[in-house]
């Protein structure tokens, strides 16, 4: 049996973080290290977890930054396995993390990932996002190239390569292009299934598709963006999607899409220039 660490972040997830945990505790041929990295809550998150066997790591709130608060986490792992899984995933599979953690006997996988389905509540642009993002067999698609909502890694291998902190997000996407630059495979595992959807606000897609923007900076240097980038990026999103709707006889929904795709577009549009204009060469030292 093998043993692993794994690595939950919780922030005000009690709607949640008992269907969560309690997925987890059923899981099967694997020893699990818990790890609760929690950054402020003050709903009852703290009360659910006392109820789970776990070692405790608080982030100061206010001070959260996901590539510090990921390294600072898997730096304390006692395991060479390690396991993310974010507070609001629920592993659909009592084996998930054994199929997850199993591609990782192999020298050259560095990590894996696991397949996502959305939640009952999911909007239809959201399902059709997940399921180009995780299919259910085959390859994921060349865009995809870490997911850490549920995903594994050697520990040894983070020590060469720890999550970035040039920017703010993107950590796992960032961490899965350098290691494949390295030599290393990162697996897709789609028989590792969980539940994990959000369905955002136009705030929130916006602020998330900025800080996605400015990532990609960072993530591919040599890539540039122009405002008509911008319009082939807006118009190509919106007729894919609006296909899909028509599809499934959502036509009084393309309005809503039609906002959606220019908001997802333009902010990703605005985050990226934003960044291009502060960027800087990455090292190694740019890894805390």
């Amino acid at each position: 049996m093998k043993k692993v660490t794994v690595i939950v972040r919780t922030f005000n997830v009690a709607w949640v973080l008992d269907q969560a945990l309690l997925s987890l505790s059923k899981q099967r041929d694997v020893d699990i290290d818990l790890m609760i990295v929690d950054s402020g809550s003050t709903d009852e998150t703290l009360q659910m977890i006392t109820h789970y066997p776990h070692r405790f790591l608080e982030v100061e709130p206010g001070t959260y930054f996901p590539g510090k608060v990921l390294n600072n986490a898997v730096s304390k792992a006692t395991t060479n396995l390690i396991v993310f899984i974010n507070s609001d995933v629920v592993l659909l599979d009592p084996y998930a993390i054994k199929k997850l953690i199993e591609p990782l006997e192999s020298a050259e996988v560095a990590a894996t990932f696991g397949r996502q389905i959305v939640r009952p509540e999911a909007d239809l642009l959201v399902k059709h996002d997940y399921d180009r993002a995780f299919p259910s067999k085959n390859k994921q698609p060349d865009w995809m190239h870490y997911s850490l909502p549920i995903a594994a890694m050697k520990k040894d291998i983070w020590e060469k390569l720890p999550f970035y902190i040039d920017a703010w997000g993107s950590e796992d996407t960032h961490w899965g292009v350098k290691v494949k630059k390295m030599g290393y495979k990162v697996v897709y595992v789609p028989e590792a299934i969980a539940m994990h959807s959000h369905n955002y606000t136009f705030k929130q897609l916006a602020s998330r598709r900025r800080i996605e923007g400015e990532a990609d900076v960072y993530i591919y240097p040599e890539q540039k963006l122009s405002i008509s980038s911008f319009f082939k990026s807006f118009i190509g999103s919106f007729l894919r999607e609006g296909f899909y709707y028509i599809k499934h006889k959502n036509i009084l929904g393309l309005p809503y899409l039609l906002i959606n795709r220019f908001v997802y577009a333009w902010h990703y549009y605005k985050g990226f220039k934003h960044a291009k204009s502060n960027y800087k060469t990455i090292t190694f030292g740019n890894y805390q």
